[in-house]
């Protein structure tokens, strides 16, 4: 067995964040790798607290945005804080709930030898080894189950959930009924009672309007030549996000039983089998070797939580994936859409994982519907909003709290970015059009002329930072901060770009207006130069432009360009960068920057610094045992860096080894998409290219960037060699080539002679 994906420790998981996850977009499974008796922390991706969000109550606080904007102009950023906080809704969003957890006793009695654990990327396996025996653990789409099998003894496991349950033993059968909370607040928020239970019975048609029903049913089986099974499958009363959830446990307890059942009629090593070749069908698209082994790991580690937590038909992987294991779990484990829900779907254009962003467009469809009502309520505005908070309900209203965070309206805004990458890298989103013309008509209604006369996104804020005031206090909200103008820009160009109707002139005059980001030395976060509070700061937020952005370039905005790399080192100076999704961005800036040094840096921390034992991105948390918390994006970001690194498409080109880190001199990579629908592999030797291959998206002229050092290259499709050229606009070091490409034709690119 190959051992370039398999993830090995030696001893059972301490921690949640120890553990090995296991899934397959809905269902979810952490394994810890317990030698006796094995723990699986359960989930379902539409599990969570609360109901179909009712309408906002009492008078719209769009009446106060005059008086805000009033405030801003005047520079009491005070008063515009207060003012902030009366037009912010009086609730949260809902919190991502566990089903509890199943302990299965798999080894007869003694203290093993010889452990080891380990989780096959490649397969989506885990398995536990000792001198007592084997077990063996995967969750299967295709089935919709867990599977765990060994030989040991055949006995029912024991289950605990968090939430009151009613639990049914019947032989080999296991079946646990309950409902979620009615209402979780925030781990931050203290206030009692922060976890109610409904006490309604559902209608007589099983619906209740919160706290919806669950069902998890385990069997064990002894399936021949002494091996002995569990199977397990879940499913909850959640019918869409602006319908009555079901309670109707004895229905959800027969689905659950019926995939059972279905599992138990066919062999382990059937369900073993079809179960690899769905994984493969995603994981195999896309390799990476290099060198630095714990790197490459950690790049397919990430592919892999991406193909277990998001899937079609699915919800879009939260804060933690689908993997929780609290009532109240670290931020509710919900979608923030500042930048933790957007990092989450980073690689999925480039590392071949397209279908898994589907999730995503869902849940923007959904917050189209809901931001508009929050874009009226609250602003008196047209189009959608989305705040920086969301949930399986579609949350879209600004939530109670500090204004750093809470008054944010620019969410969808950097959601729909998502749909455009989608479009770029080949795919035809539907949603494309219709969401672009909802949050530009939002942002054209936000925009106002400053003092002199450009147009500026007011109130504005940059996530989750403050700045000074004149009299040294914190104050987050003014206006035209850079994220919000980048943003605005970006949505604005696109809609443009797409159609020429009555919004589209609204917004090419709004554009020839818009204030640019501000540069004094380096790119101002707000809309001059003023203190922060936190100099050091985690969001990156006003380097957007640069990445995931793309209005920022070396060759086509030199200036930015060099203004980023300053307010850059000024945040790393500080110490940003001290959380695993804020250091993988900066990894993603350093590949835009040509910077390998600071690539390393970036890599090593996310490994060593902010990374469990089974590679899972941390979060620093007081509050927590270990003094962290599991959060997903980080490793989903960090496999969009370690991709930049190699291959970028941004600028029109398909860029290959463009920062190319010290200690990855020798390595391949393949099945990288690009924009424009290429896909693009390459090899290198002594940090040099020594092949690479491109298959075109479409007809026409392609452009492929190598660094400068790169012999002459020869192009040839087939035995065929191809007509190609240099051109000129290669960045410096690097050489530009180019030939007229046919779609879906492979060209192969070799230093001459090499044939």
């Amino acid at each position: 067995m190959t051992t370039r994906h398999l993830l090995r420790l030696h001893a059972p998981a301490a921690h949640f964040h120890d553990g090995f996850p296991l899934g397959n977009g809905w269902l979810g499974a952490m394994a810890y790798g317990r030698p006796e008796v094995e723990r699986f922390d359960l989930n379902l991706d539409t599990f969570w607290s609360g109901g179909p969000l009712p309408p906002e109550q009492g008078p719209s606080p769009a009446a106060l945005l005059p008086e805000l904007r009033a405030a801003i102009a005047a520079r009491d950023f005070e008063r515009a804080d207060r003012l902030g906080r009366r037009m912010q809704s009086s609730g949260w969003t809902q919190a991502y709930q566990p089903l509890g957890f199943i302990e299965w006793r798999h080894t007869s009695g003694g203290e093993p030898s010889d452990y080891r654990r380990e989780l096959d990327l490649a397969r989506a396996v885990t398995t536990v080894s000792h001198d007592g025996g084997q077990l063996i653990s995967f969750v299967s789409a295709p089935a919709g189950v867990l599977v765990a099998s060994a030989r040991g003894p055949l006995e029912l496991p024991a289950f605990t959930s968090p939430h009151p349950v009613e639990m049914i033993r019947d032989g080999e059968w296991l079946t646990i009924t309950g409902r979620a909370p009615a209402n979780v607040l925030p781990d931050y928020v203290d206030r009692e009672p922060a976890v109610v239970y409904g006490a309604d019975a559902p209608d007589r048609d099983g619906t209740v309007a919160a706290g919806m029903g669950f069902a998890v049913v385990v069997a064990v089986q002894s399936a021949g030549s002494g091996e002995v099974r569990m199977v397990a499958a879940a499913a909850d009363g959640f019918r869409g996000h602006a319908v009555r959830p079901s309670a109707d446990t004895a229905e959800l307890a027969r689905q659950a039983r019926r995939q059972v059942e279905a599992a138990l009629s066919r062999s382990t090593a059937e369900l073993l089998a079809e179960h690899e070749a769905d994984h493969r069908g995603y994981f195999d698209r896309v390799d990476l070797s290099v060198p630095d082994e714990r790197a490459e790991l950690y790049y397919h580690f990430g592919r892999y939580l991406l193909i277990s937590s998001s899937r079609p038909g699915t919800q879009p992987a939260n804060l933690q994936g689908i993997w929780n294991a609290d009532v109240r779990p670290g931020w509710s484990s919900n979608y923030t859409t500042n930048i933790n829900l957007p990092m989450n779907y980073w690689p999925a254009e480039p590392a071949g994982l397209p279908e898994l962003h589907q999730p995503l467009f869902e849940l923007i469809g959904g917050l189209l519907d809901t931001g508009q009502d929050a874009a009226l309520h609250h602003y008196g505005a047209a189009g959608a909003t989305t705040h920086h908070n969301t949930d399986l309900w579609r949350f879209s209203a600004p939530v109670n709290g500090d204004p750093q965070w809470a008054n944010w309206s620019s969410g969808l805004l950097w959601l729909t970015a998502h749909l455009w990458d989608h479009l770029e890298y080949g795919g035809a989103p539907e949603l494309l059009l219709p969401a672009l013309r909802s949050v530009t008509s939002f942002a054209l209604d936000l925009l106002v002329p400053d003092a002199h006369g450009k147009l500026v996104m007011s109130p504005s804020t940059s996530p989750e930072h403050h700045f000074l005031t004149e009299a040294g206090n914190p104050a987050a909200i003014s206006a035209g901060a850079a994220m919000d103008q980048e943003l605005v820009r970006e949505v604005l160009t696109r809609y443009c770009s797409l159609t020429d109707d009555e919004l589209a002139v609204r917004a090419g005059k709004a554009l020839s207006q818009l204030r640019p980001v501000a540069i004094d030395g380096e790119l101002l976060e707000w809309y001059d130069r003023r203190p922060s509070q936190e100099p050091g700061h985690r969001h990156l937020s006003h380097l957007y432009g640069l990445y995931p952005g793309t209005r920022i370039t070396e060759s086509g905005t030199p200036d930015d360009y060099e203004a980023v790399r300053q307010a850059l080192a000024t945040r790393l100076h500080h110490g940003s960068g001290h959380t695993g999704w804020s250091q993988a961005w900066i990894l993603c800036l350093a590949a835009r920057l040509r910077d390998p040094e600071l690539a390393e840096r970036s890599i090593a921390i996310l490994l060593d610094e902010l990374g469990s034992v089974s590679l899972l991105d941390l979060h620093p948390h007081g509050g927590r045992p270990s003094g962290y918390i599991f959060q997903i994006d980080g490793n989903f970001g960090a496999v969009a860096g370690m991709t930049e690194l190699l291959v970028q498409s941004h600028e029109g080109t398909v860029s290959l080894l463009k920062t190319l880190p010290g200690s990855w001199d020798t390595g391949s990579v393949r099945g990288i998409r690009c924009r424009g629908g290429h896909t693009a592999s390459v090899a290198w030797s002594a940090g040099m290219l020594t092949s690479a291959a491109i298959t075109a998206g479409s007809d026409g002229r392609l452009v492929v960037e190598v660094p400068g050092d790169t012999p002459p290259l020869t192009v040839t499709c087939g035995e065929r060699a191809v007509p190609a050229r240099e051109v000129a606009g290669a960045l410096a070091g690097r050489r530009r080539m180019t030939w007229d490409a046919t779609a879906l034709t492979r060209y192969t690119l070799v230093p001459e002679g090499s044939l």
